[in-house]
């Protein structure tokens, strides 16, 4: 059977649900089926990373990355971009793309990060664990759930207009040190003054920074590709409360910055140059629908925008025809803080099975499970849009283990306990929205590993239906033709996924 051709030649990797849907793996599978139907290793000439930093975490071909698209693993992609959209701490470039590179990946001849990515560096983290600190301590509220690495800073120094640029990388250096040097001390006042952090709080964030990085960074310093001093936060310190050791913040950005001068260009011309050439772009993004800034729950979001409009504004694109992706699993999962009105009891067979396999890729926090939520994904189809649909991990309901089979729940609709009124659509209200239970639809689990099948065929009929069924709710709630279900995943492993699903009309005759 043959895929449902793309509908651009810009084509958006997004997430549909809070993030951790399996968007890296989608990289290879888009480059590879654009390879044989064109039949040019080339034809995809950008995969460009569209928003976040060092936040938003991709498992691609066994590799986890943080800063880099996925788009790495093709060694015939030329160009791996980082936007506009980005914020980026130039150190984290580093740490991630040479130990890429020697095991080779050629990063550092592929790599373009755009003149106006944003710089973000230690004082951007450590306000970020400062203002989780104001958030519990003086104000009593719950944890926000950040993974302190600093990208909502970064995003305030945008909209409160001191950027840092890359492109002062290319400039001098003692107009670099200039601007790092307001920085530091906008940020030591602010956590001193405003967060009003206990004064032993200091050295700890500093601690905790160190401990993170190491922890994450653990087999590049067994491997002797960078020394465990590289990832020692405590020497920005100057011994002394509320106050950074300045040059050595300054010297340390500004060295790994400039080191990167060759990598830093205009990204608008060179996708605007594929474009021309007859190739493929793709934008990865980083978290997911429900985590945008505007159209989340703050706060818990990210700080950028997570869905395809941020393309065109990260790549410096006119807006034009888009092939949009929208990713989710087969059940889901959120972190931090986030209302979860479809949560599975913990006490649950499947939910003990689930939470063995949840854990991000960026910080390794426990994520909660739950069931499929079509209302959620309905919102973000009705008001994102996205053509396809992949939904992976189809394989982590099947019966084993723990979970010895049963009812796999569906969230159809929200419900009002008080009223008794039913919704179809996710209420912008917060307010109201953490009042709502779950209406769901009860579909029976199928009793057989499914990890090996490789054709929708080889599925057991009640998987089939679940898929279908998903689909066709989420449609139907959307008020909308059905998106293409392009690919199901069975498994984490590249070639653990089927490709040859019926078209919509057909698939809906499962149901």
């Amino acid at each position: 059977m043959a895929l449902t051709p793309f509908t651009s030649r810009i084509i958006a990797d997004t997430g549909i649900s809070t993030g951790d849907e399996g968007k890296g793996r989608l990289i290879p599978e888009v480059i590879r089926e654009l390879q044989e139907k064109h039949g040019r290793r080339d034809i995809v000439g950008v995969v460009l990373k569209v928003n976040g930093g060092a936040n938003s975490g991709h498992t691609v071909g066994g590799l986890k990355l943080n800063l880099l698209p996925g788009g790495l693993i093709e060694r015939d992609v030329k160009t791996l971009a980082l936007g506009a959209g980005v914020v980026a701490d130039p150190r984290k470039v580093h740490w991630e793309a040479k130990p890429l590179d020697l095991l080779g990946y050629s990063i550092y001849t592929r790599l373009l990060v755009d003149e106006r990515t944003l710089v973000s560096d230690v004082t951007h983290r450590m306000l970020d664990l400062a203002w989780e600190d104001y958030r519990v301590n003086i104000l009593g509220q719950l944890p926000r759930g950040s993974t302190g690495r600093g990208i909502t800073p970064a995003y305030t120094d945008e909209a409160g207009q001191w950027q840092i640029y890359f492109a002062d990388f290319c400039a001098g250096a003692d107009e670099f040190a200039a601007k790092l040097d307001a920085r530091i001390d906008r940020a030591e006042r602010v956590i001193r003054h405003v967060c009003r952090v206990e004064p032993a709080r200091w050295q700890e964030f500093l601690e905790k920074l160190s401990d993170a990085e190491k922890h994450a960074n653990h087999d590049t310093i067994k491997s002797g590709v960078f020394a465990e001093e590289a990832f020692d936060f405590t020497r920005f310190g100057s011994g002394e409360a509320f106050c950074f050791n300045r040059s050595a913040v300054i010297e340390a950005t500004w060295e790994a910055g400039y080191a990167l001068r060759e990598n830093i260009g205009d990204v608008r011309e060179r996708i605007r140059t594929c474009l021309a050439q007859g190739n493929y772009v793709i934008g990865e993004f980083g978290q997911a629908y429900w985590l945008d800034k505007r159209h989340g729950f703050a706060p818990n979001v990210t700080a950028s925008h997570t869905f395809t409009p941020e393309l065109f504004q990260s790549a410096g694109l006119p807006v034009q025809p888009v092939h949009t992706v929208g990713v989710c699993k087969a059940y889901d999962t959120k972190v931090g803080t986030h209302t979860f009105l479809t949560q599975m009891d913990d006490a649950h067979p499947l939910a003990i099975r689930l939470r063995r396999l949840e854990y991000g890729t960026s910080t390794g926090r426990q994520r909660m499970v739950g069931w499929f939520d079509c209302v959620e994904k309905a919102d973000a189809l009705r008001h994102g849009g996205y053509q396809d649909i992949v939904i992976n991990k189809l394989d982590a309901l099947s019966a084993g283990s723990a979970w010895k089979g049963g009812v796999l729940l569906v969230c159809t609709a929200y419900r009002d306990p008080a009223t008794g009124k039913t919704y179809t659509c996710v209420p912008r209200n917060d307010a109201l929205r953490r009042t709502l239970r779950p209406v769901y639809a009860a579909l029976p689990s199928w009793d057989r590993d499914i990890s090996e099948a490789r054709n929708f065929a080889e599925l057991p009929l009640e998987a089939q239906r679940y898929v279908a069924f998903v689909v066709k709710t989420i449609a139907n709630l959307a008020g909308v033709a059905a998106p293409n279900l392009r690919y199901i995943g069975v498994g984490p492993d590249p070639d653990q996924i089927i490709k040859d699903v019926p078209k919509p009309t057909e698939l809906m005759k499962i149901v």
